[in-house]
């Protein structure tokens, strides 16, 4: 009886991470600039890895393949944020452009900055 839950468990999980990875590459395919598509692939992708390799760990009897499965979907979740966070700053450092309908564009100097005057008067 319990296998079959787990069994189930383990489809039912399979599922639902190849849906999201279905997601990310959908969100690659039609997703306008390279920074949506970094967002899609590295938080889509992030979650779909990281639910088939709980359910992996669901499904295994092995202590070695368990511990594996969950170290890896803690390497995932560590790693895939910040290095696509740093591939999108390197990126738009190098000049990439954004979308023509993006809304705000945070990283874009302030050229309309004021310098503030210190206190005593002097410049």
């Amino acid at each position: 009886m319990m296998d079959m839950i787990q069994s189930y468990l383990a489809g039912i999980l399979i599922v639902i991470g190849a849906a999201f990875a279905l997601i990310a590459s959908i969100g690659l395919l039609r997703l306008p600039d390279l920074y949506t598509r970094m967002h899609a692939a590295s938080k889509a992708g992030t979650m779909g890895s990281g639910i088939m390799l709980i359910a992996l760990a669901i499904y295994t009897d092995d202590q070695a393949v368990l511990t594996r499965a969950l170290a890896g979907v803690i390497f995932f979740l560590l790693t895939a944020p910040v290095s696509s966070h740093l591939l999108a700053k390197a990126a738009y450092a190098a000049g990439y452009p954004m979308w023509d309908g993006s809304v705000r564009d945070e990283m874009k100097p302030k050229a309309t900055r004021q310098r503030r005057k210190p206190r005593n008067g002097k410049a």
